[in-house]
């Protein structure tokens, strides 16, 4: 007898708690404040913000819980909109962008030949990687099935490049990288290497045609002293970086970029 009260007891309190939630859900979802907001929202549903989806961000933005600087997607305009409505003072935006950290591709060596599951997740899980170089891409474009903007393209030299002028930020290439080689950098600061192999330049020179050998030309020519080399490979300090270009103009290695030479999808 009392097993039977407990279950029913138990029930009772589950269908009470899922009624709850329904008729919360559907009264957000009712909220005039939440309907303009949603509407401009870039519905991509892409999960970059910590959120399942577009609905669940704007209820969390309702409930203050988040600021709309969160989504990465959301266009300038919609931006402004949306602090409007909320009523509280806008945010600055600084727009990042994704940049490939390589540009190894059909000049760094491989081991052996991969043709099986075309993945980077699968080789990198299996064999860690299938080239000379642990550090380097792939190259079998995971970052590029996860973009929900569209902005990256496999080049023909065997490398991701992103446009950035359809790039959001929003950072799923970033996680889904299994070498790590994918940043978020300010869009304002355009100069960045194309590398992140910590091998030291004799070994490097061996396995990859397109990779930084730590020589540091590239400090000696920096006028800000924005760059250093920490294990062996060049760093930019965005900080103090002021776009000069001079470092692309004396790596011998050709590994030194400004975004828009790349900027190729």
């Amino acid at each position: 007898m009392l097993t039977s009260i407990l279950i029913v007891g138990c029930l009772g309190l589950f269908f009470g708690v899922f009624l709850t939630i329904i008729f919360a859900k559907f009264k957000t979802e009712d909220n005039p404040l939440y309907l303009r907001i949603y509407e401009l929202m870039p519905k991509a549903n892409c999960g970059a913000c910590g959120f399942p989806g577009c609905s669940g961000f704007v209820e969390s933005l309702l409930e203050g819980k988040v600021s709309p600087s969160k989504c990465a997607m959301l266009d300038e305009n919609s931006f402004s909109e949306i602090c409007k409505l909320l009523g509280i003072e806008k945010d600055k935006k600084e727009k990042l962008v994704a940049r490939v950290a390589c540009y190894g591709g059909i000049n760094a060596k491989k081991k052996f030949e991969y043709n099986t599951i075309k993945s980077c997740s699968a080789v990198n899980a299996i064999f860690d990687t299938n080239l000379e170089c642990s550090y380097g891409c792939i190259g079998y474009g995971d970052c590029i099935n996860v973009c929900p903007a569209g902005a990256i393209k496999m080049s023909e030299k065997g490398v991701p490049v992103i446009n950035e002028e359809k790039c959001t930020g929003c950072g799923l290439c970033v996680k889904t990288c299994p070498k790590n080689i994918i940043k978020l950098l300010p869009e304002e600061k355009n100069v960045y290497i194309a590398c992140s192999s910590l091998d030291k330049g004799a070994t490097i020179i061996k396995i990859c045609n397109s990779g930084c050998i730590g020589c540091g030309k590239c400090v000696k020519v920096c006028p800000q002293n924005a760059i250093r080399i920490e294990n062996n490979l060049a760093i930019i300090d965005y900080e103090k970086c002021d776009n000069c270009g001079k470092c692309v103009e004396e790596c011998p290695r050709r590994i030194i970029f400004t975004s828009k030479v790349l900027n190729l999808a």
